[in-house]
């Protein structure tokens, strides 16, 4: 059997690359803007903000993704099992043969989705606690700054304000913000946080209490206060909250986490403010009362004093009694004093008799002869160490000179010591031409073992040998008489 070769073809030959963008730019222009239906899994939100999901039906899935800039444009937020509307453009990535759906809005696809995201969010931010009662805090009773979050256009501000008025004329400080669409949430949190994060004395003061207030609608008008962001912001505020958004019928999730629901923003000015008449009326009430319980007090103290009174003895007869006491004691005083003074002197001219010196003389004589004949016994003993302690000093001495290195040198010795300053001990230690230093008792000198001498101003250059001096002979005396360079004659 042999092989054909294929006939040659004129068509183009694309690069992967090639077709692969080809396709692309054929799917973005077809599917440029698409709308679909359908609902949410495998929900991912991504670290860096991306949001990758599918979308899916009975019988088909596409993959999709919300890029970090959409996100926050999003109504509501991506989550699985949720059944949504969104809208983009249908794409392709090359590097997987893969096409996909890029998203720009999103919204829930009917009542019933948008109640049941609201009930899981509610769930979930029940079991962390938000909607317990013992986090919410009191309401300042006579609050002096009152901050209102609300649309400054509505009917609702002149509600508030026209309320306030008349029950407590305080200061109220308004930050506008829509109340209705997409930036409704992010606005509302961001006043909340910025009534919070006012400094106290500040130019702008810091409000006692907040009121969120917004008027009636329908379940999508209010749907932005059902914004988690919002419902965490309101719970975190160190400020309290009241919550009054919509008519009493209408709920939302920060009456949950408010620290009041009130079900009009009438009802809400209602409760942040007491009414100044009535205050005024309890207090001129409390300050009659007040005045009536002093006089009744004042009175029957006043009574009773009269009472304990007419039991009591008379001052003057209290203080004739006392003066007289005194003088009986005053007179009786000075005689006391003079017979307590002679019985004292009394007594020390007795005592007095009895005292001489010698009685002070006969101790210090017997205490001196007990200390001489301690010193006569002590003597012998003293004298005996002081001659043993001299000998052992005498021996140490001994030993000392002995063990002297520098005794030796004064009997004609010297030390030998290498460069390094240590000490030769053997001859054979000592190379040909090593120089050396001697020590001797007066004075030190350089040597070079076997060779040239060392020249004391420069230890490195070596001197010219010197010829050893000869020894004079020894002259033999002159014979008596002998004349200048006579020779004395051998005995022997």
């Amino acid at each position: 059997m042999t092989d054909v070769a294929p006939p040659e073809s004129n068509a183009h030959a694309y690069s992967v690359s090639e077709l692969a963008f080809a396709l692309k730019r054929t799917v973005e222009d077809a599917y440029g803007f698409v709308r679909l239906r359908g609902e949410l899994s495998k929900v991912t939100h991504h670290s860096n903000g991306h949001v990758y999901l599918t979308i899916k039906d009975e019988r088909a899935a596409i993959d999709g993704v919300v890029w970090k800039g959409s996100v926050r444009n999003l109504s509501v937020r991506p989550e699985q099992g949720l059944e949504v509307i969104v809208t983009g453009k249908i794409t392709t990535y090359p590097a997987g043969s893969r096409y996909q759906i890029v998203i720009e809005s999103m919204e829930a696809a009917g009542m019933g989705a948008l109640l049941a995201q609201l009930e899981r969010l509610k769930a979930k931010l029940a079991a962390e606690g938000l909607f317990e009662p013992a986090r919410k805090r009191p309401l300042p009773a006579m609050p002096a700054v009152i901050g209102v979050v609300t649309s400054p256009t509505g009917a609702v501000i002149r509600d508030i304000l026209h309320r306030i008025r008349d029950r407590w004329p305080c200061r109220v400080v308004v930050w506008p913000v829509v109340v209705q669409g997409d930036q409704a949430a992010a606005q509302v949190c961001g006043a909340v946080r910025g009534f919070c994060e006012l400094p106290a004395g500040g130019d702008l003061p810091r409000p006692d209490v907040i009121i969120v207030a917004r008027g009636g609608g329908s379940v999508e008008d209010l749907w932005p206060f059902n914004d988690e962001t919002l419902a965490r912001t309101v719970a975190a505020a160190d400020i309290p909250v009241i919550s009054a958004v919509g008519h009493e019928t209408d709920t939302t999730l920060i009456d949950f986490v408010s620290d009041r629901r009130a079900p009009t923003p009438t009802a809400a000015a209602e409760m942040a403010t007491p009414v100044l008449a009535e205050l005024r009326a309890a207090i001129s009430d409390l300050n009659a009362r007040l005045h009536r319980c002093g006089g009744r007090v004042v009175e029957d103290r006043a009574g009773r004093v009269q009472s304990a009174g007419r039991s009591l003895a008379r001052v003057p007869d209290l203080v004739e009694m006392a003066a007289q006491r005194f003088n009986l004691a005053s007179g009786r005083l000075t005689a006391g004093l003079q017979r307590n003074a002679a019985a004292h002197e009394r007594d020390l001219v007795r005592v007095a008799s009895r005292l001489s010196p010698n009685l002070l003389q006969r101790p210090q004589e017997a205490q001196k002869q007990r200390l001489d004949a301690l010193t006569a016994r002590m003597a012998p003993a003293v004298q005996r160490r002081m001659e043993r302690l001299s000998e052992r000093l005498t021996a140490v001495e001994k030993l000392r000179q002995s063990l002297n290195p520098d005794r030796p040198l004064s009997r004609g010795f010297a030390r030998v010591h290498r460069a390094d300053g240590s000490l030769a001990r053997q001859g054979a230690a000592l190379d040909r031409g090593e120089a050396v230093r001697l020590v001797f008792a007066d004075a030190t000198r350089n040597a070079v073992i076997d060779g040239q001498g060392v020249d004391p101003a420069h230890p490195d250059r070596a001197e010219a040998p010197v010829a050893p001096a000869p020894r004079p002979r020894p002259r033999k005396p002159a014979a008596p008489g002998a004349g200048p360079g006579a020779v004395q004659g051998d005995l022997f």
